[in-house]
């Protein structure tokens, strides 16, 4: 029922299946249908503003880390397995006009991007070369603003329709 993602030091644990997904889903319906429903329902444990927009070392997470990934997955953009990615002709035309390289500096050995779990959306984000690029760009862009200490990012109000053109994300509450 369960398979396992190792990255870095951490193992994190995933459903087997759709399959499986499908059947906890189902078991959770007929459990929200019983008398002890109000008093199973989970609530939520990420701050929203962490859950919303945040940097996971050096590149975006959270909700708007995973539309980010999401879009250009979406678009053909960029090609996504269990272990790295990798941008298609088409998705360095794009990157290069939204202003983002992705080629090493200097002899760096760092992978050009690999899914990276997200936390609290339990989804990939993207890590990697491709992953800082497009962060590194929307602070430049004047699209976020990072916290001086955590790890939360505040999307200015002036990005959002930068974010809804450019991935078709559209903050929450805006």
């Amino acid at each position: 029922m369960l398979g396992v993602v190792v990255q870095d030091r951490r193992r994190y644990f995933r459903l087997a299946s759709p399959e499986v997904a499908w059947m906890l889903e189902t078991i959770l319906v007929v459990a929200a249908a019983g008398p002890e429903a109000t008093r199973l329902r989970a609530t939520p444990r990420v701050r929203p503003e962490l859950r919303e927009s945040r940097t996971c070392y050096d590149h975006l997470a959270g909700q708007l880390g995973v539309a980010i990934a999401d879009a250009l997955l979406t678009r053909g953009l960029i090609e996504l397995g269990d272990e790295a990615g990798e941008a298609t002709e088409a998705g360095r035309a794009w990157l290069a006009r939204f202003g983002v390289s992705v080629e090493p500096v200097g002899k760096s050995m760092r992978m050009f991007c690999r899914p990276c779990l997200d936390w609290s959306e339990r989804r990939p984000h993207l890590a990697g070369r491709l992953g800082a690029a497009p962060c590194n760009r929307c602070e430049e862009l004047g699209w976020i603003d990072r916290a001086r200490e955590g790890r939360i990012v505040t999307v200015t109000e002036s990005s959002r329709s930068g974010f809804a053109d450019a991935f078709a994300y559209r903050m929450s509450g805006g």
